[in-house]
């Protein structure tokens, strides 16, 4: 989307930016790109656009891999989750519409706009205010975060939680260190290693979660 807005206007979305932008909020975002690509736009008028496009585009963006299975895996043996996201709460709408059955499994969502989040990441609230409300309210250090963004394993750390990060191919290693492990796919996470139960030998995926819907 970000690389869209830029040609738009006649303006190169450098490598080395788009990785810059990750775990970043939308108005971060936008102030960064603007600045840094000097955008004949204002900051405003770029995150405008930028969520005019997620409104088009997001219910179609592709999950990451393994996420699926290991959602379905988690809820089927009542593993509480919840989604804690630097993303608006109108994105988070438009992706649980787009997969109602997929974003059901979680017990809540937290996003950088709710009341209760004062600052989005790389700050602790997100989390922390996720934490707080399952039910038996566990301790930060009985919570799993899974990150794709450096900014986003920050918050977690501060937040005094273990994490697993899932980072983009071309991320530098300075940026990947301070997770407690390191992961190139969901679909290499063994979730024994943190003392939750193994996989079943035959991954249950989103066919059976739409064979499901499709009965009712």
């Amino acid at each position: 989307m970000i690389k869209q807005i830029c040609e738009k206007h006649n303006k190169k979305y450098p490598k080395e930016l788009q990785l810059k932008v990750y775990g970043l909020t939308d108005r971060e975002l936008s102030v960064l790109v603007v600045n840094e690509v000097k955008m004949p736009i204002s900051v405003d008028e770029f995150e405008r656009q930028l969520n005019d496009l997620a409104q088009k585009m997001l219910p179609s963006a592709p999950l990451q891999k393994g996420a699926e299975r290991l959602l379905t895996h988690l809820h089927d043996y009542k593993i509480p989750m919840a989604l804690a996201t630097n993303s608006m709460e109108q994105a988070v709408r438009l992706h649980a519409t787009a997969r109602p059955k997929l974003f059901g499994l979680f017990h809540h969502k937290v996003s950088v706009t709710d009341p209760e989040v004062f600052r989005g990441k790389p700050n602790p609230d997100i989390f922390l205010v996720a934490a707080s409300r399952f039910p038996d309210k566990p301790s930060p250090r009985q919570c799993l975060v899974f990150e794709d963004s450096a900014v986003g394993v920050q918050s977690a750390k501060e937040a005094g939680m273990q994490v697993v990060m899932i980072p983009d191919a071309r991320m530098d290693r300075e940026h990947t260190r301070h997770a407690t492990l390191v992961i190139r796919s969901l679909l290499d996470f063994r979730p024994e290693l943190f003392g939750l139960p193994p996989f079943d030998d035959g991954p249950r995926t989103m066919k059976r979660i739409e064979d499901n819907e499709a009965h009712e």
